[in-house]
């Protein structure tokens, strides 16, 4: 998902109230949420991109889907409104647990597999993270079955690639020459 210049001033507005009210957790919760939501129902993510539904009836389903939300969320949602940008909802609740993770100095590792990951896999993954960063990761896995077996690990700009498809291209290359 990309997200816009709008999306991240706005994750960054809501985050720091957030913070202003103690509420940094919750609201963090309640974007992951939206985000899942919206990604995961393709009718919400219609409506809530629909040109021909007033951003006041948008604001009224929003509070009825996420009634249980914290009151800076709920908060969000008359803001959009205001400003007719309910577009961009989902891109903001990306930014804001992108921000919370810089925030908690927590980085976000993608791992590749051909298949998901086991705990052993997974103990061996945080082990070659340890060499890339200091800071506490969240892993991320994709199920990839192209690359046959071992993993690829991204990291930021960073990228350390174990598989046995990346193995054989080496060894291919090396024997063609």
């Amino acid at each position: 998902m990309a997200s816009t210049r709008a999306a991240i001033r706005y994750a960054k507005a809501i985050l720091e109230i957030a913070q202003e009210k103690g509420a940094v957790q919750e609201v963090g919760k309640d974007m992951q949420t939206i985000a899942s939501t919206i990604k995961g129902n393709q009718e919400l993510h219609n409506f809530i991109e629909s040109p021909t539904i007033s951003a006041k009836n948008k604001e009224a389903a929003l509070l009825e889907v996420f009634t249980s939300s914290n009151a800076t969320t709920k908060s969000l949602f008359h803001l959009l409104a205001v400003n007719k940008r309910f577009g961009i909802l989902e891109a903001i609740s990306f930014e804001y647990k992108r921000l919370l993770d810089e925030v908690n100095n927590v980085e976000t590792a993608e791992v590749t597999t051909a298949f998901p990951l086991t705990d052993d896999l997974e103990s061996k993954v945080l082990a070659k993270v340890k060499e890339f960063t200091s800071k506490a990761v969240t892993l991320h896995n994709i199920v990839d079955e192209s690359i046959i077996g071992g993993f690829i690990l991204r990291i930021g700009d960073k990228q350390y690639n174990a598989s046995i498809a990346n193995s054989l291209q080496v060894l291919k290359r090396e024997l063609s020459n």
